[in-house]
């Protein structure tokens, strides 16, 4: 049944028939002002879904109809028709497109010319809502950012709105638009937000699981070509005291030898739900002849594209906060607002790191070199390596240049991590197929830094410091402080 989390207008909806699915109209819904944390996975399907008032969007067997197909029901002067764009493209489903790194990938692959359709229940938006966070950019809804596209290129972008953890929903989603590669963001992807609590550790685990194993399934029963793009993290790892291979190492053991799949060392549930999701990949691969590339990715910064910059509408989020803010996006909003950038402990924390321009990269580049049928292959998706302190050192050095005070603090460290270790992971494989990095430069810190200054009027500075402490995590849920 399709989860119809929220819309900005009428939708037309498919009624899940065996034979033709017939349209009918549907009214707006939006989430509600309030949400019951310890029903944090079964609320998601019951309390926003199932409405006694009639009046109200009801749970359904159905798919949302896509914006393309109902721009052809109601044209407009001037409109682009699907059915006058090129045939014979390739077919991209972004599953989790209304995120951070699925927006920008759905607009890099519609300018590349690939027919790109978006899957979302938009619950990332939500979580806003129900923690008390914001992007520091304003975003539009994605029906907005949706026609926006168009309007400007005259490309179409394909929304269906639900649930993949809900097959039935997901089954009708990959018969109507039949992709050719499926990008997989649809994840709950923040470390913190599974150590909140107990009802956000197994929503982790089970959206982010299960929603994977529907998607596999969906391959193997609707598209057994279909080549699946994962993200994955380079959290799986960990951080041996040995070289990070790129996701397979080979063992010499009493005499014998094997290439066998990399030790994972996941330090949290969200890390946890990323290495079961890597090991249902491989065994289907080897069960069915799926085809599949998983990408490891280091921790992304940066906002623009060269897509996301043609309008405001199309500005992708910007998360500062200590939830969902990542280290590099972190520490440019603390300068630009005045706050002490906050180290974790001793700061010696070693990660890869990657520019949002060069996730959008190696997205197409593994569409553009698929993976066999019955191959698993790991890439290990990042450019750059640095600790925390190096780069609170970088961002000292760009505020100062441009009159900024900016001090740095060391806060204890909310996590269980080691906070000086040995790091040298492999990264060759996206860089032999094509990959050309953006490098961390002081021009693009500097550019980080102005886009946080331009919008430093809508910084919540509450949401700064580190709120989800990993030993203190417990089965009480919790709530946030106003």
């Amino acid at each position: 049944m399709a989860h119809l989390l929220s819309t900005s207008c009428s939708l037309n909806i498919y009624s899940a028939s065996k034979n033709h699915p017939k349209p009918f109209n549907q009214t707006s819904s939006f989430f509600p002002s309030s949400f019951n944390l310890q029903t944090l996975s079964s609320a998601f399907k019951k309390s926003i879904l199932q409405k006694q008032n009639s009046k109200r969007l009801c749970t359904i067997s159905a798919t949302t109809l896509p914006l393309s197909q109902e721009a052809k029901s109601q044209p407009s002067s001037g409109s682009h028709q699907m059915n006058d764009e090129p045939s014979g493209r390739k077919k991209v489903m972004i599953i989790g497109g209304d995120g951070y790194c699925g927006w920008a990938t759905a607009l890099h692959l519609s300018n590349k010319n690939y027919e790109v359709a978006i899957v979302d229940n938009l619950v990332r938006r939500h979580f806003d809502h129900q923690l008390g966070l914001d992007s520091l950019t304003p975003i539009s809804s994605i029906h907005n950012r949706i026609r926006r596209w168009k309007s400007l290129t005259g490309k179409a972008i394909e929304l269906y709105i639900g649930d993949v953890c809900d097959f039935e929903f997901l089954s009708e989603t990959f018969k109507s638009f039949e992709p050719d590669s499926v990008v997989h963001f649809g994840e709950q992807r923040s470390a913190p937000y599974s150590m909140i609590d107990r009802s956000r550790a197994v929503y982790t685990q089970h959206n982010n699981v299960i929603g994977t194993l529907n998607v596999l399934f969906a391959i193997k029963e609707f598209r057994e070509e279909c080549h699946l793009v994962k993200l994955g993290t380079m959290g799986e790892y960990g951080t041996p005291n040995i070289d990070i291979e790129e996701g397979y190492i080979t063992i010499n053991h009493n005499g014998r030898t094997d290439t066998l799949p990399y030790p994972k060392q996941a330090s949290s549930f969200y890390h946890l739900s990323k290495v079961h999701d890597s090991n249902n990949i491989a065994f289907t691969c080897k069960a069915w002849g799926v085809r599949a590339t998983d990408l490891n990715q280091g921790v992304v910064y940066g906002v623009r594209t060269n897509e996301t910059e043609m309008h405001e509408e199309l500005y992708n989020r910007f998360d500062y906060d200590g939830v969902f803010g990542t280290a590099l996006n972190r520490f440019c909003v603390q300068a630009a607002v005045g706050h002490p950038l906050t180290v974790y402990g001793k700061g010696g924390q070693t990660r890869g790191y990657l520019d949002i321009r060069d996730t959008v990269q190696c997205v197409e580049l593994a569409i553009a070199n698929p993976a066999q049928r019955g191959e698993f292959r790991v890439f290990n998706q990042f450019t750059e390596q640095f600790s925390v302190n190096e780069l609170a050192s970088l961002v000292t050095k760009a505020g100062t240049k441009l009159g900024l005070q900016v001090k740095t603090i060391s806060v204890p460290n909310p996590r269980v991590e080691a906070e000086e270790h040995y790091y040298n992971a492999k990264h060759t494989k996206l860089i032999e197929l094509g990959l050309k990095p953006h490098i961390l430069s002081d021009s693009l810190i500097d550019s980080l830094l102005n886009f946080a200054i331009k919008f430093k009027d809508r910084v919540d500075k509450k949401q700064i410091m580190p709120s989800v402490s990993w030993r203190k995590i417990g089965v009480k849920p919790k709530t946030v402080q106003a």
